[in-house]
């Protein structure tokens, strides 16, 4: 599996990570459903906004699938060829689920995508993930906003991580980069967030 170049296997599990996180499953089950999720809800073709629109089984699984694409081709690359492959792919995925082709470029927000990637490569990044995430949500009643803490969490700890030898700086800088991903999908949550903190 490692005869051709890392390069070579890096852009293919760029383009088999992306080709995954593509399939949005919140939008199929929509059609399916006869349920347009662009204006229902948050307007979001996540696993959040399904559970709102079509109930909570539904949402979770979604959640689920979202988290399986993220997974599976972090998962496959990184024991079959390496963890940088395996980083990249996940992010390609989480890049596939944000940018979908099939919704015009007008994906999800990532995140259940973002836990699978990390669950595939470097499950350790999960833990401050979701305890930040739980915390967020504890606090705030808002899952976007226990989205936002968890990136932040993630980011810090991939940083943190590879200071003092938790994690590698590969692993720091996938942390970073997914964490940039799902806060950048996430603004209106951010200024939601900072606006409840001065309050």
């Amino acid at each position: 599996m490692t005869e051709l170049p890392a390069a070579a296997w890096w852009l293919i599990a760029a383009l088999v990570g992306y080709a995954l996180g593509a399939v949005n499953p919140a939008a199929i089950i929509a059609k399916l459903t006869h349920v347009d999720l662009r204006s229902a809800g948050s307007g979001n073709p996540g696993a959040t906004n399904v559970g709102r629109v079509l109930g909570p089984g539904w949402g979770v699984f979604v959640g689920v699938l979202d988290v399986a694409k993220g997974f599976i081709p972090a998962y496959a690359f990184g024991m079959l060829v390496g963890q940088t492959a395996g980083e990249v792919a996940g992010l390609a995925a989480v890049v596939g689920h944000i940018t979908s082709p099939f919704l015009r470029g007008r994906g999800g927000k990532g995140v259940a995508t973002s836990l699978g990637a990390i669950l595939g490569v470097q499950p350790l990044l999960a833990i401050p993930v979701l305890i930040a995430f739980g915390i967020g949500v504890a606090v705030w009643h808002r899952v976007g906003l226990g989205a936002v803490l968890g990136a932040v969490a993630l980011a810090v700890s991939g940083v943190v991580g590879a200071a003092i030898g938790w994690t590698d700086q590969a692993d720091a800088w996938f942390a970073i980069v997914l964490a940039v991903l799902v806060l950048a999908r996430h603004q209106r949550n951010i200024t939601e967030a900072w606006r409840r903190f001065r309050t």
